[in-house]
């Protein structure tokens, strides 16, 4: 963790297994943790408090936007951050989470860019940044 710090990394992502959260307790390090696999629900958010500063929110965990969002409200409730995450998918199924990103502090959305064919008009990366799809290609 010192080196971490030392180089200025701004978030560690599930730095212990999923269940192991309880050996965080009496971690001190200024790099902020983050919580992934653990963290899947709103339910999950009371036990992740106090252990990590960021959630990272996906829709294929959380079950769909419907969860997703009581998640970033209830993390929000609890002055967490939100880092909104992806599984491997095509732009349709990450368009949802389009909306979770214009309230997060992180966000990593680039599923698509790593299949061979996605649909005809999604999403597309330009530098750092993800564009939105072709709205006459994508729905078409």
């Amino acid at each position: 963790l010192t080196v971490l710090e030392e180089t200025g990394v701004e978030l560690l992502e599930q730095p212990l297994p999923e269940g192991a959260e309880g050996e965080l307790d009496a971690l001190q390090t200024g790099v902020p943790l983050c919580a992934d696999e653990s963290c899947r629900t709103s339910a999950d958010v009371e036990r992740l408090s106090g252990r990590y500063r960021y959630l990272n929110i996906k829709l294929d965990k959380a079950g769909g936007l419907t969860e997703a969002l009581a998640l970033l409200h209830e993390a929000r409730r609890r002055g967490l951050g939100v880092f909104v995450g992806c599984m491997m998918g095509g732009s349709l199924a990450i368009a949802p989470a389009f909306l979770l990103a214009a309230l997060a502090e992180y966000v990593d959305l680039d599923g698509p860019l790593y299949l061979k064919d996605d649909r005809q008009g999604g999403f597309r990366a330009e530098g750092s940044l993800l564009r939105p799809p072709d709205t006459g290609k994508f729905w078409g």
